[in-house]
């Protein structure tokens, strides 16, 4: 029997190894085909970019929290170290600058899997936890970074926190229109001129 156990116990390893090498390749593609536009890349689609077989995938999409898992350490690599990069000053209008470039940054960052797996989410519990933690951090970082009046006025501080919110910056960028440094624009304009009075 110990035989056994030790020539099958490889063979798992080897087996596991082998099933985590394909499932983060298959993930990857994924990701760039969301990246490239694609919400809900067609099997086919993603095991030719992760040069794997279709059944590969087949049995991998079995899973999709942990595929989707992996597509979230991908963007959660990139993301924080911007969304966590320290405030240089203490002067609220400066770091209200600070706050809207770096949430511009990651942002167009993520954009494309946001909205993929806005899609999504109703059908996974790791989006809906994953959807509900960045909601948190940004809200968060905004109430660490805002002065302490600014913190105690509810009403005005959960305008703040909507102004800079993927979901405005999503709505300028897509629904109407806005490049890039047009849409920092006006979430800079609305921003300061909601709180001009903290400056």
């Amino acid at each position: 029997m110990s035989e056994a156990l030790t020539i099958d116990g490889p063979e798992k390893d080897g087996r596991r190894r082998r099933g985590e090498k394909s499932r983060r390749r298959i993930a990857a593609a994924m990701l760039e085909l969301i990246s490239e536009g694609e919400i809900s890349p067609r099997a086919e689609d993603v095991a030719a970019r992760a040069d794997v077989g279709l059944r590969t995938v087949f049995r991998h999409f079995d899973d999709m929290d942990s595929l989707y898992r992996e597509i979230s350490n991908h963007i959660a690599a990139e993301l924080m170290p911007i969304l966590k990069e320290p405030l240089l000053v203490d002067n609220w209008g400066v770091t209200l600058n600070q706050l809207i470039d770096r949430r511009a940054r990651g942002f167009e960052r993520m954009m494309p899997f946001r909205i993929a797996s806005d899609v999504h989410r109703h059908h996974s519990e790791f989006l809906k936890f994953e959807h509900a933690a960045v909601l948190r951090l940004l809200r968060s970082n905004l109430r660490a970074a805002a002065p302490a009046r600014l913190r105690d006025d509810r009403i005005m501080f959960e305008a703040l926190d909507m102004i800079l919110s993927f979901d405005a910056w999503r709505r300028l960028r897509l629904d109407q229109g806005l490049s890039v440094s047009q849409t920092r624009k006006a979430v800079t304009e609305a921003a300061h001129a909601l709180t001009g009075k903290y400056l």
